[in-house]
């Protein structure tokens, strides 16, 4: 299915594995691999026969960040176009992520290697973090002077809580797989590098069973459910549920479960 260059995009059985696919760069982030991303990602989201997203590097490192010919670029930039270039690529890099977090079904980092900068955020971004002994995430901004730009400063305190990742982002350490499984950074760690992706491939089919409506809406939900009030929370979910009456996998689950009841009756009976 992979028509792309700095990616590679594979569909088996309705659950997609999109690869970042610079190796020899631990696949830090270009404009060019941005672009591509962005695609594969919305082409994901719009085919209802995927069911579920697994993100993994290629080669030693699940993503090293953003790419240093970017930053030498940015510096290159008369002064008077820093501002601007800067905040046009910040688009790009919140679409990117955004894509991500609001996917409408199940998205599980299956991270391989070095997850630094821009690598955590994304992996932070996705549902679920299955992490192979190989793996580390580095929230190093602080080392280029920077903040984190890609959603770590939401997606971090929410699993690891304030002061934690208060912490980390502050001191841009390095944190092993071990430890990431302690912190709630990752929720599974694999059975062994070699298994990393099938098992996040088999999390991802065993998530994404249930009807695609309620996992979407249900999705769309609760990932506001730390802004919202409950009052808030019970209105979009009536609303929400409303549409679940209509689906056709409500239908369909509600009449093989009456069959069945009537099945079971007439047999006593």
């Amino acid at each position: 299915m992979s028509d792309y260059t700095l990616i590679q995009l594979d569909v088996r059985d309705g659950i997609a594995v999109l690869t970042l696919n610079r190796p020899d760069k631990r696949n830090a982030i270009s404009d060019d691999m941005r672009t591509e991303l962005i695609h594969a990602l919305e082409r994901v989201t719009a085919d209802r026969k995927i069911r579920a997203l697994v993100l993994t590097g290629s080669g030693k490192g699940f993503c090293a960040g953003g790419d240093v010919a970017g930053m030498q670029k940015r510096m290159d930039a008369p002064p008077g176009e820093v501002g601007f270039n800067g905040w046009t690529r910040q688009q790009r890099v919140h679409h990117s992520v955004g894509l991500l977090h609001n996917m409408p079904k199940p998205v599980i980092a299956a991270v391989n290697g070095g997850a630094n900068g821009l690598g955590a955020d994304m992996a932070m971004a996705c549902d679920f973090v299955i992490a192979s002994d190989a793996a580390s995430f580095t929230w190093s901004y602080i080392h280029r002077g920077l903040i984190p730009d890609g959603g770590g400063m939401y997606f971090l305190p929410r699993r690891t809580g304030l002061s934690t990742a208060k912490g980390l982002i502050f001191s841009g350490r390095k944190v092993d797989a071990a430890e990431a499984l302690q912190l709630g950074i990752a929720d599974r760690l694999s059975t062994s590098a070699e298994t990393l992706v099938a098992e996040a491939v088999a999390w991802a089919a065993e998530l994404s069973q249930g009807s695609a409506t309620a996992l979407a809406l249900g999705k769309t939900i609760l990932n506001q459910t730390f802004e919202l009030t409950a009052d808030q929370v019970f209105a979009q979910g009536s609303q929400a549920q409303g549409i679940c009456y209509t689906s056709a996998e409500h239908r369909a689950s509600v009449e093989a479960f009456l069959a069945k009841a009537a099945t079971a009756a007439a047999a006593k009976g």
